[in-house]
């Protein structure tokens, strides 16, 4: 009998006794599993995460579009699923990757067990593989394409899957913040959660934000309406006079999925309007490589991303260093930056770009998500920091 975590070249794979999911990859590896979730298939840029809570709230993560999700944590479920923890209403993710068998959820809060809740969201999972093996091999070699299949026969056809992979043209130059955006205008008054009330609801705003949803998780919402914001959300393809029909006292831009030279065809333009008029910008992850596109500067595939809860930022204005959440697989080109703009952040990995000023106005951005869900809360500070830009410039 052959390990199910032992991956093999697609010429030499045979089917383990018991194995019901498989992932091919693009280079012909073949990692036997077990299936989880709907069966199908599902084909995407294998990437991983380095968190070691939140699997629902990444799994929900809109910048997760076109991507399959490994886990490198191995007690993934453990606390099963529940409403309140989705950051969007229909996960964009293509499927997920775990080390260790679901467990029964152990949770006051669990409502449904991952692997329905997979089900119930249409997602293929697989677990039982060498997780740690998949990573290094991410690590190493960069994100590649892949395929991850479920059948509860265990039948599949490799060749297929290979070619499947193979065939997938990637996430770079693919525009994918027009499939997870809203289709029309809302607006968003919910607060952040707490613990005895639940979720809150901001009932006297002082101020006016229009959110661009290129991907928008709810607790980024959720963080605008607690720092008393009236939040009205605009899809991505707003343009500039859309947005300022709302007499906006500040412009967020959120974080989302794709490559931002594909999106920014559309949005930069917008944005450059919108930059000129003076009113205070904030963007994060995608928004932040938006902007930068807008500045003047720009943007690489990176070759493996940062995607994760841990990952250490600091800031160049007070020194201070923040364990950040992350994820996103391009970044903003330092050597581009044009002398108008100003690096705020830096990663402490590997020293790319994390944050962004436009000297003189009210206009910045980051790479990271500071509303956490999942991680740290280091950098909530933003949100104070953003409010604290419109108050300023309203003044």
């Amino acid at each position: 009998m052959v390990s199910m975590t032992e991956p093999m070249n697609i010429a030499a794979s045979t089917r383990p006794d018991g194995a019901t999911g498989v992932l091919v990859l693009a280079d012909g590896s073949v990692f036997w599993g077990k299936g989880l979730g709907v069966q199908g298939r599902s084909v995407g840029e294998v990437v991983f995460s380095t968190g070691l809570t939140g699997y629902q709230e990444t799994l929900t993560d809109p910048s997760f579009a076109g991507q399959v999700i490994t886990f490198t944590f191995p007690h993934i479920g453990n606390v099963g699923t529940n409403a309140e923890d989705n950051e969007t209403v229909t996960p964009a993710a293509r499927g997920c990757i775990l080390r260790a068998d679901i467990t029964e959820p152990a949770n006051w809060r669990a409502a449904q067990h991952l692997d329905r809740w997979l089900v119930s969201h249409t997602l293929v999972g697989l677990a039982g593989i060498d997780t740690r093996r998949l990573t290094r091999k991410i690590r190493d070699g960069g994100a590649p394409n892949g395929v991850i299949a479920h059948a509860a026969d265990g039948v599949f056809d490799l060749p297929a899957l290979l070619a499947q992979a193979q065939g997938w043209p990637g996430l770079e130059g693919m525009d994918l913040a027009k499939d997870v955006t809203c289709r029309q205008s809302y607006d968003w008054t919910q607060t952040r959660w707490s613990l005895k009330t639940g979720y809150g609801t901001q009932r006297d705003p002082k101020y006016h934000v229009v959110a661009y949803d290129f991907g928008a998780k709810h607790n980024i919402l959720r963080c605008l309406a607690d720092a008393g914001c009236k939040v009205t959300v605009v899809p991505a393809t707003a343009t500039a006079e859309d947005v300022l029909r709302h007499n906006p006292d500040g412009i967020f831009l959120s974080n989302g999925p794709g490559d931002p030279a594909a999106t920014g065809t559309y949005v930069v333009p917008e944005l450059q309007k919108l930059i000129g008029t003076g009113t205070p910008v904030f963007g994060i992850c995608l928004g932040h490589q938006l902007l930068a596109l807008a500045l003047g500067a720009k943007t690489y595939k990176m070759d493996r991303g940062h995607r994760g809860s841990n990952q250490p930022v600091k800031d160049l204005k007070t020194g201070k260093v923040e364990i950040t959440s992350q994820n996103h697989g391009f970044a903003v080109d330092r050597a581009s930056l044009p002398d108008t703009v100003e690096e705020t952040h830096v990663s402490l990995f590997d020293g790319s770009v994390e944050g962004l000023a436009l000297k003189g106005k009210p206009v910045f951005s980051v790479q990271y998500h500071p509303e956490a869900s999942p991680g740290p809360q280091d950098s909530h500070y933003l949100f104070k920091r953003f409010v604290d830009t419109i108050e300023a410039h309203k003044k």
